[in-house]
């Protein structure tokens, strides 16, 4: 691995935890003092509405609060070195993604509900769960990696088997990447009737669906790289390509050269 990528890498590792219950109560007190006295009030006097109101009103206040807690704390993470390394990734692959606020809650979110499918359900709330990854750094690492992953995966699931084809045959270890991505996601086009191939023998019918370019919803593209694939693959996938780039040999221009391969000239 380059210099460079080796010091991307190596970034993920130097964060310490973001704190415990003692430093958040610490610098929330700090933030408190340098606001105007108006909405110090104001914020006090939402706390002391949570405490002393009916359990039926309070769930509406926590909310309140909740809500605005959440975002502070994901515009804390976007501050974080890691999320130069991931734009770096992402544009490096010709993903365009912007990694703001709205994405990353959603990320979060789907990276706990992706659990299910690895046989472990959090039981925490999303706040809870959110002090849990500004408190451990090998968690965040865990995250930032599956985004990277999902977004990649992304890409080749709305690849046509022709650019399938391209990509693999860029890789050095072929066969595994074949068995690891590539099957499973056609199985999903089949499955899902996204790709039918018809008389795979006929040269002209193969012609027909191998350059078909799936055309998939959003919600239904996320709903299917969640059901094809664990969130630990995915995972590794991000982990593995941010350790060591050239893991995942890709040239946009020739994979997504529109002109057909010379097999499918008429």
């Amino acid at each position: 691995m380059g210099k460079s990528n080796y010091q991307l890498a190596s970034s993920l590792q130097e964060d310490p935890p973001i704190g415990t219950l003692d430093k958040t109560i610490l610098e929330v007190t700090k933030w408190v003092e340098h606001i105007p006295l108006e909405q110090r009030i104001d914020i006090l006097y939402l706390c002391y509405l949570i405490c002393v109101n009916p359990p039926d009103q309070q769930s509406e206040l926590t909310e309140l609060l909740e809500d605005y807690a959440v975002d502070s704390l994901v515009a804390k993470m976007l501050q974080e070195r890691i999320i130069k390394v991931l734009d770096y990734y992402l544009k490096y692959f010709s993903i365009k993604q912007e990694l703001n606020q709205k994405l990353l809650k959603n990320y979060i979110k789907r990276f706990y509900i992706h659990s299910v499918h690895d046989l472990y359900t959090p039981d925490c709330l999303y706040l809870e769960i959110l002090i849990h990854l500004l408190q451990h750094s090998e968690e965040r690492i865990k995250l930032f990696s599956y985004i990277l992953g999902f977004e990649i995966i992304k890409i080749i699931f709305q690849m046509s088997w022709l650019q399938h084809e391209r990509l693999y045959q860029l890789q050095k270890n072929q066969e595994d990447f074949i068995n690891n991505y590539i099957k499973p996601i056609q199985y999903a086009h089949r499955l899902n009737g996204i790709i039918i191939p018809k008389d795979e023998n006929l040269f002209f019918a193969k012609r027909a669906y191998f350059i078909k370019v799936p055309i998939i919803k959003e919600k239904k593209l996320i709903e299917l790289i969640m059901c094809t694939f664990s969130r630990n693959k995915i995972t590794s996938l991000g982990f593995s390509i941010i350790h060591n780039l050239k893991l995942l040999s890709f040239d946009y221009d020739y994979i997504f050269n529109s002109e057909p391969d010379g097999i499918f000239f008429a």
